[in-house]
């Protein structure tokens, strides 16, 4: 008898430890490195750090510059504009820096044309060209370079010129410049451009027939596809090389639906594809994605109200942000991920947004998503605060009449039908306001109640009123 308790017990035991083990939490993996002096890899989607060596050191970013500079021109112009190059933006550049396309002052390719140029082949006289075709200058163009900074969150990097050549001021983080790249991938014709293998530019003054260029990206190269380098998932990227920031590498890959920037500073020849592409390669294997709608329900579904800030909230009437997902360690579970509501919004948080939610894990951001108002309810806000407009101007109206009735006198009219008017006015504004709006209109309107009541003109004011909202039925 003892004996077969034992053998329960330690059954008992055992199924203990290993549900232990199978719920237990998984570590945040680290068993990669790279020979750079800086890297990180990011989930495109989430925006989660995966990994990060100095991320926040600044390094000369040489020709990775030429990222931003494309996402700026084709925020800001046409593909089909011609650009001409002038005498400065041939000759003004490094001495020893080239002219791969070997173009003239005079000559002229569409923005199209120049952004291949700029991307596959690191022309820096098309950086100059299309710098001074979308800001009228270099120096305009720079400072729609930082002011991007700005907006896209980077506080550790500055740019002195379009091209990435060296510059006294010029300098960037790994952690700014994976932020660069993944607002940079979210553009579609960039994606479609930094992922070619080739392309032919047009006749030019010292190429009469025309010239092809090849992507100088190893990781992208489909044609060389027995090399050590060549990393099927690489779709799109740049590469950069000066003496002051040795070798440089931004690198966009998708696999199995995932989508994954890794960026190198400060790396050595040959050496750093393999960086890049052992962090794409570390981000895929070990990680993965789980997406946020379906697994958070907790302000979104119940009957109890939620209350956010000072608001307070059906689920019924909020939905998360769609297509959100965070990234955790493969095996990990959503339950087993930290969360905190944002109430101070950002500035530009999408329309309907009352509150972030940002989610960690191990202290780790691992992905954010909106609590939204759904579109159904805004408008149904919106349209119960015109109502309530259309009430209160009816009230007003009410008033009006009952204080003629008592003999304020034609000055007084005058005065309250002027109001009348400027409220009237003033209707498409209460609106936006809503809720506050509305509390302000409750507030006048118990005043004037309290008012009148005063002046022993309350019971006129409600005959009146009644009347008018009587015939408003009639009339529906």
């Amino acid at each position: 008898m003892k004996r077969r308790i034992k053998v329960l017990l330690s059954c008992i035991l055992i199924c203990q430890l290993f549900l232990m083990t199978v719920y237990a939490k998984p570590d945040w993996p680290s068993d990669t490195g790279i020979q750079a002096e800086a890297g990180i890899v990011i989930d495109a989607d989430s925006g989660t750090v995966i990994f990060g060596q100095n991320i926040h050191a600044a390094y000369p970013p040489a020709s990775i510059t030429k990222i931003l500079t494309a996402l700026i021109v084709l925020e800001n112009s046409n593909l089909s504009d011609m650009v001409t190059f002038s005498k400065d933006s041939v000759y003004n550049v490094e001495e020893g820096s080239g002219n791969k396309l070997n173009v003239t002052n005079g000559d002229t390719l569409s923005v199209e044309d120049c952004l291949y140029s700029l991307i596959l082949h690191s022309c820096n006289q098309a950086a100059n060209a299309l710098a001074e075709h979308v800001a009228g200058s270099r120096e305009e163009f720079v400072r729609m370079m930082n002011d991007k900074l700005t907006e896209l969150g980077c506080t550790e990097s500055h740019f002195d010129n379009p091209s990435g050549l060296n510059g006294d001021t010029q300098y960037v983080t790994a952690y700014d410049m994976a932020l660069i790249a993944r607002a940079a991938y979210n553009n579609k014709k960039l994606v479609e451009i930094s992922s070619a293998i080739s392309h032919k530019i047009p006749p030019t003054a010292n190429n009469p027939e025309g010239l092809t260029i090849y992507n100088e990206h190893r990781l992208v190269k489909t044609t060389d596809e027995s090399s050590q380098f060549y990393y099927p998932a690489a779709v799109a990227g740049k590469t950069g090389y000066l003496i002051k920031a040795g070798n440089t590498l931004v690198t966009y890959a998708q696999k199995d639906g995932r989508r994954m920037i890794s960026v190198i500073l400060k790396g050595s020849p040959r050496q750093y594809f393999v960086d890049g592409k052992d962090l794409l390669e570390f981000g895929f294997s070990q990680f993965e994605n789980l997406p946020v709608a379906g697994n958070d329900t907790e302000y979104t579904t119940g009957d109890k109200p939620v209350s956010i800030g000072t608001k307070s909230y059906q689920p019924s009437d909020l939905e998360l942000e769609p297509d959100t997902v965070i990234t955790v360690p493969k095996g990990a579970q959503f339950s087993q991920v930290d969360k905190e509501l944002v109430t101070d919004l950002p500035a530009d948080s999408p329309k309907g947004a009352v509150a972030l939610i940002r989610y960690t894990y191990n202290d780790r951001v691992v992905g954010q998503t909106y609590l939204l108002l759904k579109a159904q309810e805004e408008s149904q806000s919106e349209t119960s605060v015109s109502e309530t407009s259309k009430e209160h101007e009816e009230e007003t109206k009410a008033e009006a009449d009952a204080s003629s009735q008592k003999g304020i006198g034609v000055i007084g009219t005058v005065g309250i039908t002027a109001g009348v008017l400027l409220l009237a006015a003033g209707t498409a504004l209460l609106a936006m306001k809503k809720r506050k709006e509305n509390r302000e209109i409750a507030a006048r309107r118990e005043e004037r109640r309290r008012r009148l009541q005063k002046e022993g003109d309350a019971a006129d004011f409600e005959r009146i009123l009644n009347e008018r909202r009587n015939k408003k039925k009639k009339n529906k």
